[in-house]
């Protein structure tokens, strides 16, 4: 440890306290205390480790020198007291000892999870629409010939998946679109990754099927990528979520709007 008087060393440990009180203070009115309790038993053990790991530098031997025969009322009665100055070392070691500290009180960037469900405020039912939202086809009739699910938005719709009740719902205009639709589902490992099974995607043949179907499961969130259904919805559900990649005034106050559903969630 660094040579400097026990006074200083216990000065040094005060402001140190000092910091993190105020710190703790603050943080304690968002977060949970546990919480931060531990965190603040994990800065001591950092900051104690820290500071007895640091070699201290040796120090010069001085020569020794003879005291003068007679005293003169300039010269100190104690040489040592020259040799160790109040502030030696104090400086250095607060500065390392604020920089532990400043790196221990990062922000912690929050999971992807931890957005989602942040983000739904908590939603336990969700419903959401498969054209414009998860598949890349837009339409319908895109849907008669392929059905591709969208990459990017696979892991923010398995997160969906693991905490809240999520029915996925198009309108089709024949079998095989059906076909086409939960066959690309599957493929993604929406069904195996997921909570997601194949009972919970619904198929109608109209639109207003599909509006039908949001209003008897009640959802706290549904996911929509036409404007006229989230218009009429919005008088029924709790939020929604409309997906459009042309900017357009808002719908309603419970109406969010986002280029897509990714995007929403993590920009």
């Amino acid at each position: 440890m660094t040579d400097y008087s026990k006074e200083d060393f216990l000065q040094l440990i005060k402001r140190i306290g000092a910091y993190l009180s105020s710190k703790v203070s603050k943080i304690f009115n968002t977060q949970d205390v546990s919480v931060w309790a531990i965190a603040g038993l994990a800065v001591a053990v950092i900051f104690t480790y820290r500071l007895f790991r640091t070699p201290s530098e040796p120090r010069r031997r001085q020569p020794k020198r003879q005291a003068p025969a007679s005293s003169s009322s300039g010269v100190n009665s104690h040489p040592d007291a020259n040799l160790f100055p109040s502030n030696v070392g104090s400086s250095s070691e607060e500065s390392r000892a604020q920089t532990v500290i400043n790196e221990f009180f990062q922000p912690v960037k929050p999971t992807l999870g931890q957005i989602v469900r942040q983000r739904l405020s908590d939603g336990r039912k969700v419903t959401c629409r498969l054209l414009g939202v998860i598949f890349e086809e837009s339409t319908p009739e895109e849907l008669q010939n392929q059905a591709t699910v969208r990459s990017s938005v696979l892991d923010v719709l398995l997160e969906i998946t693991k905490f809240c009740d999520l029915y996925l719902m198009e309108t089709v205009l024949d079998d095989e679109s059906e076909k086409k639709a939960l066959s690309a589902l599957e493929n993604a490992g929406i069904f195996t990754s997921g909570g997601l099974v194949k009972d919970k995607v619904l198929f109608c043949s109209t639109d207003i099927g599909r509006t039908s179907f949001v209003r008897q499961l009640e959802p706290d969130w549904h996911i929509d990528s036409s404007r006229e259904i989230a218009t009429q919805l919005a008088r029924f559900i709790k939020y929604q979520l409309h997906i459009s990649t042309t900017k357009t005034e808002r719908i309603a106050s419970n109406v969010f709007s986002s280029s897509s559903l990714e995007h929403f969630f993590i920009g």
